[in-house]
């Protein structure tokens, strides 16, 4: 089922029952679910296409092949995809694959038992709270940073903007003008200076003026520029010095569009700053949607959020049952 925002959000009160009708609720969660299907729609015919040829009255070796060479070619990565087989095997071999039917019933099963359980939320409980965003350039990590701030501010906690990315000055102004859209203060310091100094900034801003998050954005790098996930890990000290056990969240953007590089990109940085969810981004624009079940799988890191648009409500928390559903529905 569709989760919302106060769900996701550790430490955000549950709305007032009386604040919407049931059916209004459910409405809006079936039309978010529109939209997710419509946004993997890529990813759904390039493998309803490959699998349009199984002869599902004939659980052999061929259809068992048949099912592999599809998870692997949406990026679903070779250890998830031997796990995913294996299940569909068993429940075959248990009657419970007889037609067509049955089998993408299983087979969305199998995957959603890939992810994570009760892993997906995102702890704001702390006071402040902090929130880590990391990834290289181009993967929408700072309008990943203005997009969750503007849904933090929607659940009433509020919430300020670290621009820790001064290697681009283009980065701090367009940080800037999140913080103008979404209503947030930002800190900021000059192109080139210490990002450890911004983030100590932000931290003693929060705790001077009450605010309930602070939100780092931090600078772009590749995984493989060692000076520059150095300064990463000095970030995270520095937030862990003013606020012991933070930062509470670091999450990792991933461009979906980047296939097997992305479970590359999480792997070195959670071996970097200990990672504890990825905002799985532009995965609208891929026919390899199966990234998320790798970097969930192999590296047993939930997926969070994902992102299917450009629109401020096209970042919207992730939902294995929905994922695996809309992979398949036609």
């Amino acid at each position: 089922m569709t989760r919302n925002w106060h769900e996701v959000f550790k430490g955000v009160a549950p709305p007032e029952a009386e604040a919407a009708p049931a059916e209004e609720i459910e409405e809006k969660k079936r039309g978010w679910f529109r939209r997710f299907k419509v946004s993997l729609s890529k990813s759904r015919e390039a493998m309803t296409q490959r699998l349009s040829t199984i002869m599902f009255d004939k659980l052999d070796a061929d259809l068992w092949e048949k099912l592999e060479e599809t998870l692997i070619f949406a990026d679903c990565g070779v250890a998830s995809t031997v796990e995913i087989v294996e299940r569909m095997e068993q429940a075959a071999n248990e009657g419970e694959i007889s037609d067509q039917q049955q089998f993408f019933s299983q087979l969305e099963k199998a995957i959603v038992d890939i992810f994570p359980a009760d892993s997906y939320q995102i702890d704001v409980s702390h006071q402040p709270s902090v929130i880590l965003v990391v990834g290289v350039n181009g993967t929408g990590k700072t309008t990943t940073v203005g997009k969750i701030a503007y849904h933090l501010k929607k659940e009433g906690k509020s919430v300020v903007l670290a621009a820790a990315d001064t290697f681009r000055a283009a980065a701090i102004e367009q940080l800037s003008e999140w913080g103008k859209r979404v209503d947030c203060p930002v800190v900021r310091q000059e192109h080139g200076s210490d990002p450890g100094a911004v983030v100590f900034d932000a931290i003693a801003a929060a705790r001077s003026r009450g605010i309930d998050v602070v939100i780092v954005d931090t600078a772009g790098r590749l995984h493989t520029q060692v000076p520059l996930m150095e300064e990463l890990k000095k970030i995270h000290r520095v937030v862990g010095k003013q606020i012991p056990g933070g930062p509470h969240e670091v999450l990792l953007t991933v461009d979906a569009t980047t296939g097997q590089n992305g479970l590359i990109q999480a792997r070195l940085f959670g071996e970097a700053v200990d990672v504890s969810g990825v905002v799985l981004t532009k995965l609208d624009g891929t026919a390899k949607g199966g990234i998320a079940v790798a970097i969930a799988h192999e590296l047993n890191l939930p997926i969070k959020l994902v992102g299917v648009g450009e629109q401020t409500e096209d970042l919207r928390p992730f939902d294995p049952g929905d994922f695996a559903k809309a992979l398949f529905e036609a």
